[in-house]
């Protein structure tokens, strides 16, 4: 299998300011941001840096956006791996992928990130099926965690985090937690959202209860379907 088919392509630039997160989340990323643009000086004193970070929780709350958002505000690449796509009936051969993308995220001090960990880092003998063969992928993962260098930043998403193996995630000096957004914090995210169109597509009926990538695309979808029915009745009552 080539390397660059299991690597994810997106070239899209986010700022942290795009991304809606609460104040405790936006001052650990923050401060996350600040340690690897001093890490140099903050080494000289024998402080650690924090590099091995899981974003925990909901699908659709941000987790992938921030990932792109701290590649940015760090002036890195980012290499984005789901690891759903990269599984093969031949664990041997996981395990290699898997080490060759750690080596060139490593190498090129790219931030490496890790969608769906879930996926082979679930707890060792979880699973009947070829559990000699997943415990030593799990092994495999938790060796390349271990001995990824300071000075890279590796990024690790699971909506279902009580599935991972515990040797897993005591590997993460980081974890940070995301919700599903209470209606207040949907409101500033529709109002954000909506304040780019003409105002008489601004005003839509609001789903609550959801995830910020289900209000977006409900609320572009209502903009459309507004701005469709404009664009048909204007022609009807063209001679």
């Amino acid at each position: 299998m080539n390397l660059y088919n299991l690597i994810i392509q997106d070239k899209e630039e986010i700022s942290l300011n795009e991304v809606f997160l609460d104040s405790h989340n936006r001052e650990q990323l923050t401060q996350l941001i600040k340690e690897h643009t001093y890490i140099k000086e903050l080494q000289e004193y024998g402080l650690p840096v924090n590099n091995k970070v899981l974003l925990q929780g909901n699908s659709g709350c941000g987790k992938t956006m921030t990932a792109k958002a701290v590649a940015h505000a760090l002036g890195k690449s980012i290499i984005i791996l789901n690891l759903s796509n990269i599984v093969s009936s031949r664990i041997g051969e996981t395990s290699q992928n898997i080490k060759m993308i750690f080596d060139k995220a490593a190498r090129e001090r790219s931030v490496l990130f890790l969608d769906e960990l879930d996926q082979i880092g679930k707890a060792r003998g979880s699973d009947d099926k070829d559990v000699g063969e997943m415990r030593r992928l799990v092994n495999t993962l938790i060796q390349l965690i271990d001995y990824y260098p300071e000075n890279a930043l590796l990024l690790c998403a699971t909506n279902h985090p009580e599935i991972i193996d515990t040797a897993i995630l005591r590997r993460f000096q980081l974890k940070i937690n995301y919700k599903m957004p209470s209606a207040e914090f949907l409101d500033i995210f529709y109002d954000d959202l909506l304040s780019r169109f003409p105002e008489e597509f601004q005003s839509i009926e609001r789903r609550y209860e959801i995830s910020f990538a289900e209000a977006k695309d409900h609320a572009l979808t209502s903009v459309k379907s507004a701005l469709i029915k404009k664009l048909e009745s204007r022609k009807i009552s063209q001679p």
